[in-house]
């Protein structure tokens, strides 16, 4: 197998009238995926080349879904762009791909010619009206390679610069041999994608329906603010599988949603993104007992995840869950600071990975490509790429991974090293706390710890005495109705680190 649409060219001849995907709009079967997204092909093919970018401008759709593999169909790869993105940040990424067209729907064109930004841009309805292109739609697969990139997923970069992840179809395939079956996702399953299409939780739901001819029901952001509104939704749709960021399962325990209504159909819960905190996890495991609980990690540039842990028993209060073991066909090793391999239990060094579900690179960017996709320096044999992931990671007694901070998370303060994840546990283990997220300014040289919960802040800070040492315990605690969040659902300590800066 070399090209993902193999994926839904077999579910499109095995069950074709079966709903493929389903958003609030409507609904869409196999048969009718395939023959969107070869229409769009069709039409893209003569206005880009293979191997260049498309940026998908559209809400998160059934229709963004058949814009995207249409591109994939035309030789090419998909970028996907949120309308609801910042102007300014969608600048610096279109500025980054350098893509020569941008698929969006016919209504929103005034709102994209608008911007005043430099692209070709196509109605997707117009393309949907292409008939499909036999010749051409086989000249682009004749010539396609397993290497050729698939899609192009923007991070935050340390330089404020968005980073572009180009994602292979090699890579996808090696990660979809394994992933669904060891989680025993198979055609009978209805997925409910919260993840964002430009986040690569999204990849999992996309080709892990398309692989097992599953269902997968777009669920939208605002669901996530209307928690009963979600619930519903999951219910109606009799969703059984959630592949979740951490924040989004945290919500919907925060908000008490479980009293409202529980998904009974829901027997997977996939999460990753954060450490999960063991009080909303219980509220899970409380409710829906029987469910298969599995912790993820993996960064973006290795094709979703590298690591997992099943969760196998009742987690208890203010537990951490290690990340676990690796996936099939990926080295996932620990590194100290002199490049040299660490084995001890105990002992941390930085993640590094190796395998086919590395990504290509970041594009346009080789001066950061160089940096983060290096040569491995325990290999002196012959030239083996590996990623160093940036996030320090400890052994267990029993060999399991335990996630230890990100580098950056670490911090010198009043002369010791600190975990800024080890002082947010310990916020999070006290009584009148629903969630934390610690902060530091280093301008300042202090540690503020934003909460959501009824805890006091003085009691707060005095409880913290009991458990962590003086020199850990933040210098400010502010308590807010909700923690920010990115785009992608994880907490925004960069908008928090710059409140912790302005004076209340």
């Amino acid at each position: 197998m070399t090209n993902v649409l193999e994926y839904l060219e077999r579910s499109a001849r095995t069950s074709p009238d079966k709903p493929a995907l389903i958003d609030p709009g409507g609904m869409c079967t196999y048969a009718q995926l395939l023959d969107r997204a070869r229409r769009v092909g069709s039409g893209l093919t003569g206005r880009t080349a293979p191997r260049a970018p498309v940026v998908i401008w559209m809400e998160k759709s059934i229709s963004a879904l058949c814009a995207c593999l249409g591109c994939v169909y035309a030789g090419c790869f998909y970028v996907y762009l949120s309308p609801d993105q910042p102007r300014s940040r969608a600048e610096q990424i279109l500025n980054v791909a350098q893509a020569g067209v941008v698929i969006t729907a016919r209504d929103r064109m005034p709102e994209w010619q608008a911007l005043g930004l430099d692209l070709q841009a196509l109605a997707y309805e117009d393309l949907l009206a292409q008939q499909p292109d036999e010749g051409a739609l086989a000249a682009v697969r004749e010539q396609a390679r397993d290497l050729d990139p698939l899609y192009c997923n923007f991070t935050s970069g340390s330089t404020g610069v968005p980073k572009g992840v180009v994602v292979s179809h090699r890579s996808v395939i090696d990660f979809m041999n394994y992933f669904p079956d060891l989680f025993r996702i198979t055609g009978e399953d209805v997925l409910g994608g919260q993840a964002p299409l430009d986040f690569d939780v999204s990849v999992k739901d996309i080709y892990t329906t398309l692989k097992t001819g599953a269902t997968l029901v777009l669920i939208p952001r605002r669901m996530f603010s209307v928690v009963t509104e979600l619930l519903d939704y999951l219910c109606t749709h009799r969703v059984t599988t959630l592949i979740w960021a951490v924040s989004a399962l945290c919500l919907v325990a925060q908000f008490r949603g479980f009293t409202y209504r529980v998904p009974e159909s829901v027997n997977k819960v996939l999460f990753s993104g954060e450490q999960m905190p063991a009080k909303f996890l219980r509220q899970w495991q409380h409710y829906l007992p029987d469910a298969a609980y599995v912790n993820l990690y993996g960064p973006t540039e290795i094709t979703c995840n590298c690591t997992y842990y099943r969760v196998d028993h009742p987690v208890e209060e203010g537990e951490r869950l290690p990340i676990g073991r690796p996936f099939p066909n990926e080295r996932v090793f620990l590194l100290d600071g002199e490049g040299q391999l660490v084995t001890a239990p105990g002992v941390q060094g930085e993640l590094c990975v190796a395998g086919t579900a590395l990504a290509l690179g970041y594009w346009n960017a080789p001066e950061q490509t160089a940096r983060a996709f290096v040569p491995d320096p325990l290999n002196p044999h012959y030239p083996e790429t590996i990623y160093r992931t940036g996030d320090l990671a400890c052994y267990r007694e029993d060999g399991l991974l335990c996630f230890a901070g990100r580098k950056d998370f670490q911090i010198k303060h009043m002369g010791h090293r600190i975990e800024l994840e080890e002082v947010e546990a310990a916020v999070n283990r006290r009584p009148g706390v629903e969630r934390c997220c610690c902060v530091y300014d280093s301008q300042r040289s202090r540690i503020t710890a934003f909460y959501v919960g009824g805890a006091d802040p003085r009691e707060l800070k005095k409880g913290l005495y009991e458990v962590l040492p003086a020199y850990m315990i933040p210098g400010a605690f502010r308590r807010l109705e909700a923690l920010p969040m990115t785009a992608n659902g994880k907490l925004d300590r960069r908008q928090l680190l710059e409140q912790a800066g302005r004076k209340v």
